[in-house]
């Protein structure tokens, strides 16, 4: 195992700092470490006037990762790396303490080659630690069934619901496979006077692959328990810790008036909560386009827009049954479908064929991991915008019945056979089964794959460019520019993390209208906005670059875009009363 955990780092973390990086977030670790209002809200620009659109928790310990090692690149995506990493080994204890030690190593190895979770743990983005704790919810959930004590069992729903202040209803595609678990195997542990404990059945051959932890047992019971006392109440108290836990980030920020709160990006009125349950949820679901704006970079010799880098980037096959199966795109069989086949064609059979002769924990954790299984597949296989990072939402299951489904084949194939001959053929069928996903998570490594998104990227030379001349011109002001997207200085406040005037959030929608525009330029608080953009007679008018405050900025200043050194025009603008 120790040897397994090491893989999953190499693969993880070898040449991490070549992986490219994500503006959007990484403007926020870097607003977010220079007050701790910033810090806690998320802020996306270092004045505070706009947060990200999700709970800031994995972005806290982005903060924590620059504080301590410097802001770079393999520091802004070590917490996920590692993340990544742990969740291996808790899969490992996960499925060993129900299905023996070759199934829990032949899920702990095949979540260590799996290339999407390898690439997403390579990026910066949330992804890989919600999966880990998602992991350790389902541990937590297991040590819950096997002893009888509510302490587990809450402990597991606190985890699920910090998993949630991760990434919000992603997390959602494990919440009913977890219930079930929690509700089918879970009852209290009472004091039973000559009563001894009694084993967990194991599906056949687990004993002889190490078999249940000798903790792995049922709490012994009264006779006659109270179903209202020993399962109702704890279940409830779990549920409420959950929904507690869950909501505690959104909740706290209710306590700041809202005019002191930055507004939450994505949101249509300001509020997190709409960025998270509407934003983040239902738009997620139904394929609405909300990176809507219009950022110009150069491609050759033509100019294309970031919305259409987007869609490069998410190129993923059309909802279909064999969707996740597919050949192409950035989320093709090798990196994902492989496994789920084998998952679902060694896995759900293994698990079927045990389940007669199971204890209860063993059922539950079964029943539990099918229908996580089947959650994640029908949904990944039907929602309209996926990106291959959202399928992290399900990958534990996938791992947990690989590994089940391959020991239980091998223990098949050699049931009268030695220990060593059992082990030669786990060993095989293990390394025939995850030979292609390894190869192409080798392959991702080496070519430094990444699945973050790339919002308010900007070349790198042109970047230096606009920096310098800002700073050089900026004389005092309060705001190094005004930007008249909400991601479109990502990559400015990367590099010289000062405030910024945001004019609009998605969807074109005005957050500092001309009239509040114009008082700032009139006290010299802002000088220069930062346009990137054009609003043409195709171009949508709820896009940024049509906005009432960017057509103005284009009617009333002066382009000053070739001043600053910059090849194209249209960049920069000199605002009009700040003009000498």
């Amino acid at each position: 195992m120790a040897a397994v955990v090491a893989g999953a780092a190499a693969l993880r973390l070898i040449d991490l700092g070549a992986v490219r990086l994500d503006p959007f977030y990484d403007a926020a670790v870097r607003s977010m470490g220079t007050s701790w209002k910033n810090f806690f809200f998320g802020a996306w620009e270092p004045g505070g006037s706009a947060s990200i659109d999700k709970p800031p928790l994995d972005l806290w310990l982005q903060v924590a990762s620059v504080k301590v090692f410097g802001f770079g690149s393999t520091s802004l995506k070590l917490p996920e790396a590692l993340g990544a990493v742990a969740a291996v080994g808790l899969m490992y204890s996960a499925v060993r303490r129900v299905w023996g030690f070759a199934a829990g190593i032949g899920a702990a190895l095949a979540l260590t080659v799996m290339p999407v979770e390898v690439i997403t743990a390579r990026s910066d983005t949330m992804d890989a630690v919600m999966m880990a704790l998602l992991v350790g919810a389902l541990l937590l959930l297991i040590k819950a069934c096997e002893s009888g004590r509510t302490s587990w069992l809450l402990a597991g729903a606190a985890v699920l619901g910090i998993a949630f202040n991760v990434k919000l209803l992603e997390t959602v595609v494990a919440l009913p496979g977890l219930a079930l678990i929690a509700l089918l195997g879970f009852q209290r542990a009472v004091p039973s006077h000559g009563a001894g404990p009694a084993s967990h059945a194991a599906t056949p051959g687990s004993r002889e692959s190490g078999g249940p932890s000798p903790e792995a047992v049922t709490p012994s019971r009264e006779a006659a328990p109270s179903w209202l006392r020993d399962r109702a109440v704890p279940l409830a108290g779990a549920a409420v810790v959950y929904i507690a836990v869950a909501l505690l980030w959104l909740s706290a920020t209710l306590l700041f008036p809202a005019h002191d709160r930055p507004y939450a990006i994505g949101s249509t009125n300001g509020s997190a909560w709409n960025a998270a349950f509407v934003f983040n949820g239902l738009d997620r679901i139904e394929g609405k386009a909300v990176e809507g704006t219009t950022l110009l970079y150069k491609r050759g010799r033509r100019f294309v827009s970031a919305s259409a880098q987007e869609g490069e980037r998410a190129q993923i096959p059309p909802p279909s049954p064999t969707r996740l199966l597919k050949g192409g795109g950035p989320l093709p069989i090798q990196r994902l479908g492989l496994e789920l086949l084998v998952a679902l064609g060694l896995g759900l059979p293994a698990l079927a064929l045990g389940f007669k002769g199971a204890g209860r924990t063993q059922k539950a954790v079964s029943l539990g991991l099918v229908v996580w299984l089947l959650t994640g597949t029908l949904l990944f296989s039907a929602m309209t915008r996926l990106h291959p990072r959202y399928v992290e939402g399900f990958t534990p299951a996938v791992a947990a019945l690989v590994g089940i489904g391959v020991a239980w084949a091998a223990g098949a194939l050699t049931k009268r056979r030695t220990k060593y001959v059992r082990a030669v053929v786990f060993g095989a069928m293990l390394a025939l089964v995850l030979a292609i996903p390894l190869a192409a998570s080798v392959k991702a490594v080496k070519d430094h794959v990444s699945d973050a998104g790339n919002v308010g990227a900007l070349p790198a030379a042109e970047l230096g460019k606009l920096s310098t001349y800002l700073r050089a011109n900026r004389v005092g002001a309060k705001y190094e520019v005004a930007v008249d997207s909400a991601t479109k200085a990502s990559s400015l406040i990367v590099r010289d993390a000062l405030p910024v005037v945001v004019l609009t959030s998605y969807q074109g929608q005005t957050l500092t209208s001309v009239a509040k525009l114009r008082p700032l330029i009139a006290r010299g608080e802002v000088r220069y906005a930062l346009l990137n953009s054009s609003c043409g007679k195709r171009t949508p008018r709820t896009d940024a670059a049509c906005s009432e405050p960017a057509l103005w900025v284009r009617a009333h200043g002066r382009d000053v875009s070739r001043q600053a050194g910059l090849t194209r025009p249209g960049v920069l603008w000199r605002l009009p009363e700040a003009i000498g």
